[in-house]
């Protein structure tokens, strides 16, 4: 039975609520298919998020104007449904190319669009084989957090080898015989010898002390040697006196 002007209005309007957000479809063609493979179909396209229609031409690409897949519903000839999704473009078609994989004298691609672009049957199958959003998220995020975590690693790494070179330092006693700062050297003792020992200022003291007992001594030694030489110088005197006395003695003798 034709549809009515006013069916397919609705239609068109109806369709076109669901394609206004979508980002990505895929257009295929299908022959033979029986209500459980069709059933099977959609099932596996709202497992991966989206929607499965079996549409008109004329009346998909009406729908479809101002939409951001309007591209891929220009110009389409003979039986064609579209899957689509605003969601991951990848598990979409992942989905699709597992059925096709199992049903392919029933079911064959036509054309794909994501975000615009329009996509051959060869890229769809392509993107079928590509890692989905979920798992690209979790690479790049490990690939952002690896840094990080390696650097981590290393300093943490570089503390521990530090504190283990120490702990191994002080059980062998290595450290025992390091420098004494300059302030544990200026309060050490001075040594008792050290001590006693004269300074310059008190050795010149002494000298000038000495000094006059010096000139005393000095002195001392003249005086003595004055005292010795008079007696010494008198001792002719006696010789002569004694001579003199002598001669006066023998003198009378001879008268």
């Amino acid at each position: 039975m034709p549809l009515t002007r006013a069916k397919k209005t609705e239609k068109v309007t109806a369709l076109a609520g669901e394609l206004e957000h979508c980002t990505s479809a895929i257009i295929g063609t299908f022959a033979g298919l029986t209500a459980e493979k069709d059933n099977g179909l959609r099932k596996a396209v709202r497992g991966a998020g989206g929607s499965y229609h079996v549409v008109k031409n004329k009346l998909v690409a009406r729908a479809g104007a101002g939409t951001k897949i309007e591209a891929a519903l220009l110009g389409l000839k003979g039986v064609s449904s579209v899957a689509y999704t605003s969601g991951d473009p990848v598990a979409l078609a992942k989905a699709l190319a597992a059925f096709v994989k199992e049903n392919a004298e029933f079911f064959t691609f036509k054309l794909g669009i994501v975000d615009g672009k329009l996509l051959t049957v060869e890229e769809v199958k392509a993107l079928a084989t590509m890692p989905g959003k979920e798992e690209l998220f979790s690479k790049l995020l490990f690939l952002i957090q690896s840094p990080a975590q390696r650097l981590v690693t290393v300093m943490n790494a570089v503390g521990r080898d530090l504190a283990v070179v120490i702990g191994q330092g002080v059980e062998k006693g290595k450290f025992a015989g390091a420098a004494v700062p300059a302030t544990v050297e200026a309060a050490a003792p001075v040594p008792q010898s050290e001590a006693e020992a004269p300074t310059p200022k008190a050795e010149a003291a002494d000298d000038e002390s000495a000094k006059p007992a010096e000139k005393g001594e000095q002195a001392h030694e003249t005086e003595s040697e004055a005292g010795e030489q008079p007696s010494g110088a008198a001792q002719p005197e006696n010789a002569t006196a004694s001579q003199s006395g002598e001669a006066a003695a023998t003198d009378p003798a001879e008268g």
